[in-house]
């Protein structure tokens, strides 16, 4: 067990997830950034890190894995075709590895629906930005009433979606679709992706139809709500837009304002992965710290 009381951590690449990450996990009272590893020696960000006192390395995976120390967790924001190798290279490490690619190669999770899940596995996906602000509650209505299918459509800024982001759309939309299907048992479901070049830049948002039987406004409402009020325990800038109900359709749309230190107010999709990240990582420091005495909260 730590003798720190807090778990060791290294985050595997340095884009704007993986920066935002850093920052985040420097916040936290249970979680010990340890190693920024990135690809590159002339990257500005790993060179701005460093300048702040973080730990920082340029050879990627090797960086971690050569690192000296086994990590309790390691976060993968690198990109989807990488992560199956990456979790290879780590399986004898014994660290849990969270997955903020769309690889689809680990347990998907999202923290206030299936918590349980996280302590049990070794490799946990966070889906995908768009994932994180639907499924709970998609997941929600989907338990109370009976829904037929299920359409999402994303909108991001383009200032928000990096280079590793931009090559796996195809995988985000796959990921989402899957994820949708999971925690709803819901087969007809389609997502889509819009990455916005509109200036000043679109605030991240998240919009949600549904055909299903028996909804009624004021039951759509509360299990809205309530999702929502979960989803702002660890990302604060989540906010439902609108709620309506029309017969047999409803329609869900939210938006989602960063409320990171280090990141513009419009890119609520790297601050809500990255939120759910940490708060994964931070139920299974719980997990593991508590048997010693020194649980969290």
């Amino acid at each position: 067990m730590p003798a720190t009381g807090r778990l060791s951590v290294s985050v595997l690449g340095a884009g704007l997830i993986g920066m935002d990450l850093a920052a985040k996990i420097t916040h936290s009272d249970c979680l010990d950034l340890r190693l920024l590893a990135g690809r590159h020696d002339a990257d500005p960000a790993l060179r701005r890190a460093a300048r702040r006192g973080l730990p920082v390395a340029t050879g990627g995976i090797r960086s971690v894995v050569d690192a000296g120390e086994d990590f309790d967790v390691v976060f993968d924001a690198t990109n989807a075709a990488c992560h199956a190798e990456h979790a290879e290279k780590l399986a004898a490490s014994g660290a849990l590895i969270v997955d903020l690619t769309p690889s689809r190669v680990g347990q998907l999770i999202v923290p206030t629906v299936n918590r349980a899940d996280i302590g049990s596995q070794r490799d946990i996906s966070m889906v995908t930005c768009g994932g994180q602000a639907c499924l709970p509650i998609l997941h929600a209505i989907s338990r109370v009433h009976a829904i037929d299918c299920i359409e999402v459509v994303t909108t991001a800024a383009t200032l928000s979606v990096g280079h590793a982001s931009r090559l796996n759309l195809d995988e985000y939309v796959g990921t989402t679709q899957d994820a949708i299907r999971w925690f709803t048992g819901v087969e007809d479901v389609k997502a889509l992706v819009n990455i916005s070049p509109a200036r000043p830049a679109a605030t991240f948002r998240v919009a949600m139809y549904l055909l299903g039987k028996d909804l009624t406004a004021d039951s759509v409402r509360s299990l809205v709500d309530g999702a929502a009020d979960e989803i702002r325990t660890f990302a604060q800038g989540f906010e439902v837009k609108v709620c309506t109900v029309n017969d047999s359709r409803a329609f869900v749309s939210v938006e989602v304002a960063a409320a990171g230190d280090r990141l513009p107010r419009y890119a609520g999709n790297l601050d809500i992965i990255n939120s759910a990240a940490v708060r994964a990582a931070e139920f299974y420091a719980a997990d593991r710290l508590a048997p010693a005495g020194r649980g969290t909260s």
